[in-house]
């Protein structure tokens, strides 16, 4: 299946056309699994975190100090990045996936960067699941995939505790098996 081209070509007769989207590159035909909701709650807590108290403090050094035009400037710099960064969120969360293929794991996420990882079955060494104090308020926990590689390991955030569950199990099974393949 050919991807989309742009209408651009060279005026030498070779092709310069540039793939707008390249379906080898981001294979949609995977059966993609979506990560819980949820998490865009614990991403947006985050932020809350962080932003909130920096902003409460440059307005009140604006309110109580001689200083105004510019700590007001940046308290209102700063709610516009926290509307902003709250807005994101959610798109954020839904670009998070994973499939479970015969012979791999794909791990997708990012809006503007795109990023796939493959984590082939045997290369897994271990598997981890962890949950901070509100993820596990909320259900869901956070499965982290570790290989001999320390740059390829690979984590999905988000997922109901069941399914983390489920799918520790399934890839600690699966990479003990093709392992002992090896």
């Amino acid at each position: 299946m050919a991807a989309p081209l742009s209408e651009s070509a060279a005026p030498t007769g070779r092709s310069d056309r540039v793939p707008t989207d390249n379906p080898a590159l981001w294979p949609e035909d995977a059966p993609w699994q979506q990560v819980s909701p949820r998490l865009a709650w614990v991403r947006r807590a985050g932020m809350l975190t962080f932003l909130v108290p920096i902003v409460a403090a440059v307005a009140a050094t604006a309110t109580w100090t001689d200083v105004t035009l510019l700590p007001w400037g940046i308290a209102v710099a700063g709610l516009g990045f926290l509307g902003w960064g709250l807005a994101v969120v959610t798109r954020s969360v839904q670009a998070w996936g994973y499939a479970e293929r015969a012979d791999d794991l794909l791990v997708r996420h990012g809006i503007l960067v795109r990023r796939l990882s493959v984590v082939p079955y045997g290369r897994m060494q271990y598997v981890d699941v962890k949950a901070g104090p509100l993820e596990r308020a909320l259900g869901i926990a956070t499965v982290q995939l570790h290989t001999a590689a320390a740059a390829s390991d690979a984590a999905i955030p988000g997922l109901p505790t069941v399914e983390a569950a489920r799918l520790r199990d399934r890839l600690a099974a699966l990479g003990e098996a093709r392992a002992a393949g090896l």
